[in-house]
């Protein structure tokens, strides 16, 4: 069998597919005039010539053309350059639009103020370390204090380094006398670790073996510590020097060839390994990550105890703590929605498990945290967080009332008596508190800085039905005076993957879409964590359908609800949202005015061959059963000549370490040739980036600005009008 990528839809779903207007969609369609730029009314776009170089892979019998397999190659000068020819078209277009230059002032606005996170006080001492940043920094600034009366000192200031280097990674040693942290380049996740000498600001000698290297946890005698790295190129195959993470001890003073290599899969490439001392210091606790499973070991500090395992077997994940001699085991081993076991260290074996925490059916215990003598338990439920408090028995003793519903954290030391809580909401700006649980209150210890009047927004949380009747909550951000009349422009965003949550946080990049007038819709899709593994399987491997039948049903709900139309209706994903949004426009095309699909993953066949590849989520074509469901929803292997598809416009990053730049750009490639004199088909590919975005607040503002002012002039809203704010925004 041979398979074209023109025609690899199945008649399944060319059947399903809504090629024809409903009537009252039609009416609107043809007696809707936007006052648009040439932007959305230019029919001929001036694509740069992109070769077709025919490849014909072959799996499992079937044969796959595919036309821009040479687009894999970064290093290709002919890829260089045709990436660089788009990049001028897509800029050509969207420095044309009106608003852009807006967005990026009102960007600016709410991005530059004077700011400081909370200070982490070390566990043995009085030393304080926190992050600060002025108005005008481009970069955030490690700051120190002896105590919490002395004056503030800068420790690490990225803003001397070169334009393109940022901070990434730090560990401080437990009476703060030495730091260890890493430097990257470009967004590219390869940070280089140094160490530091907090009261001379002296850069030790120490090296680290490998590369993207991470530090981990001190030990308590300021000797050295635990660090993550991968092998460096020619150590390992080919290929390989992106897989085989392993934990290293450096001690300080030695030469980086000493350091020892502690924790590792001998045999699996792809398992994630991680080291935590214990906050008594007494011990190490090891893991090993695998396909969402945990086995977790354990040692005594002391060089001469060995490594025991505690957990294994990959049966479900686990996360562990010591306090007291006492071993807190948080699983969801026959609870999806997680729950939580306490013994004896002496007694790890699982029959001496005994319940401390139980599951809830209808909250999802999303971690603890032993602070102050207590463990706090924070649940997701609907997607909102719940605290519960007990006490070492396992004894409930309050929930914690917050301000309202939204997202919360909790953190601090079990023997600290400070308890931390950091809390948002679409319409409630970042807020740390501390908990004085005696008087059972949140004392108010930091806010958000600006002055930003959230009154004139709204935010509810609604229930649909997804294709196969599954219920799906949704958040709703939108205006006070909005009218359901079916006009309105509308985002829709969502993930869907990796068992990663949507929840309520506060965004000045939605405020800025809500002062334009756009209402954003988030649907909690299956394959999130937001209703427990469950939730998140729903969503993976052959499931993957299922996310993507939630976010066009999303998009139904929103229109048979009078919310907007399809001509209103935008959609963004980044990453595996990238994916997301990729899938459900050629799959539903007819849904949507505009798409930004960034970073994203959308050749499903040969994703895995690249960089670390996430089989565990998605499955891999080198299966034959995993190959069937991977072509019928591959992005890339379903885009048909002559549909009408929307507006797109691709980004991807140069430095990106997750997803390589040749997704979007054979993507970009395959739009263009289907559908070449129809909505524009747009690809930037960014420098100096990597995979969650640039190096500083310029290159963020730009590479934020520029895909809202081409989905804003995609729906019409070439100058969106801004509402009175108050005084100094």
């Amino acid at each position: 069998m041979s398979i074209n990528l023109r025609h690899s839809l199945t008649y399944r779903r060319l059947v399903e597919r809504r090629l024809f207007f409903p009537p009252l969609l039609l009416v609107v369609l043809l007696t809707f005039s936007l006052s648009i730029t040439s932007l959305a009314q230019e029919k001929e776009m001036n694509y740069p010539e992109t070769p077709q170089i025919k490849v014909v892979d072959e799996y499992h019998g079937v044969k796959v053309v595919d036309n821009y397999q040479w687009m894999e190659d970064p290093g290709d000068s002919k890829v260089k350059n045709w990436a660089a020819e788009q990049n001028k078209v897509a800029k050509g277009v969207i420095d044309n639009i009106p608003c852009c230059d807006a967005i990026k002032e009102r960007l600016n606005e709410l991005w530059r103020y004077d700011d400081e996170t909370v200070p982490h006080k070390v566990l043995n001492g009085e030393r304080l370390f926190y992050h600060a940043r002025k108005k005008d920094d481009e970069k955030w600034v490690l700051m120190t204090k002896k105590n919490e009366k002395a004056d503030a000192e800068v420790l690490v200031n990225p803003n001397e380094w070169e334009k393109t280097e940022t901070m990434q990674g730090l560990s401080i040693s437990r009476d703060g006398k030495y730091i260890a942290y890493g430097k990257s380049t470009g967004g590219d996740e390869n940070p280089v670790v140094q160490v530091m000498e907090v009261e001379t600001r002296k850069i030790l000698p120490d090296g680290l073996k490998g590369w993207k290297q991470h530090p981990l946890s001190w030990l308590p005698d300021n000797s050295g510590f635990f660090y993550v790295a991968q092998p460096l190129k020619g150590e390992v195959p080919e290929g390989e020097e992106h897989y085989w993470w392993t934990v290293y001890f450096h001690r300080l003073g030695t030469d980086t060839k000493d350091d020892r290599k502690i924790f590792f899969s001998p045999d699996n490439k792809d398992v994630y390994t991680s080291a935590q001392v214990t906050e008594d210091g007494e011990y190490v606790i090891f893991y090993y990550w695998h396909a969402y499973k945990t086995e977790v070991y354990y040692k005594k500090v002391s060089w001469r105890e060995p490594i025991k395992p505690l957990i294994t077997g990959f049966d479900a994940q686990y996360g562990v703590d010591i306090i007291d001699d006492k071993l807190f085991i948080m699983t969801n081993k026959d609870a999806p929605m997680q729950k939580m076991y306490v013994t004896d260290l002496d007694k790890p074996e699982r029959e001496n498990w005994k319940e401390f925490i139980p599951e809830d059916k209808e909250a999802k215990l999303y971690y603890t945290a032993p602070v102050n003598g207590k463990i706090y338990a924070v649940y997701q439920q609907n997607a909102f967080t719940r605290i519960k408090v007990y006490d070492f028995k396992g004894k409930h003793l309050r929930d914690m009332e917050l301000p309202t519903m939204g997202s919360a954290s909790v953190s601090g030391y079990w023997s600290r008596p400070e308890v931390w809580v950091r809390f948002t909401s679409f319409t409630y700006p970042p807020t740390t508190f501390q908990y004085d649980f005696d008087n059972d209150e949140l004392v108010l210890y930091k806010e958000f800085p600006l002055d930003i009047d959230v009154n004139n927004f709204v935010a509810e949380q609604v229930w649909y039905d997804s294709k196969d009747g599954t219920p799906v909550s949704m958040f709703l951000l939108h205006r006070k005076d909005l009218r359901k009349d079916g006009n309105n422009p509308v985002l829709l965003t969502g993930y869907g993957g990796f068992d990663i949550s949507m929840t309520p946080h506060f965004s000045t990049v939605n405020v800025v879409w809500l002062e334009a007038g756009v209402m954003i819709a988030i649907p909690n899709l299956r394959g999130g964590g937001e209703y427990g593994e469950e939730w998140h399987e729903a969503g993976m491997l052959g499931n993957k359908q299922n996310v993507f039948d939630d976010f066009i049903a999303a998009a139904e709900w929103l229109i048979d609800n009078k919310y907007t139309n399809p001509e209103k209706l935008a959609i963004e994903g980044a990453s595996n949202g990238g994916l997301l949004v990729g899938a459900v426009t050629v799959q539903r095309p007819e849904l949507f005015r505009a798409v930004h699909c960034g970073v994203p993953v959308l050749d499903m066949l040969r994703y895995h061959k690249f960089l670390t590849h996430r089989a565990d989520e998605y499955g891999s074509s080198d299966d034959p059963e995993q190959f069937k469901y991977l072509l019928e929803y591959s992005p890339y292997h379903n885009v048909e000549d002559g549909v009408d598809y929307p507006a797109v416009l691709f980004t991807a990053s140069e430095n990106d370490a997750r997803v390589p730049t040749f997704h979007a750009m054979k993507m970009t490639a395959r739009m263009q040739e289907a559908n070449p004199d129809d909505e524009p088909i747009l690809l930037m590919v960014r420098d100096n980036s990597g995979h969650g975005g640039g190096t500083t607040i310029s290159t963020l503002v730009e590479q934020v600005a520029e895909p809202m002012a081409f989905l804003l002039s995609q729906l019409g809203m070439n100058n969106p009008l801004r509402p009175p704010t108050k005084a100094g925004l």
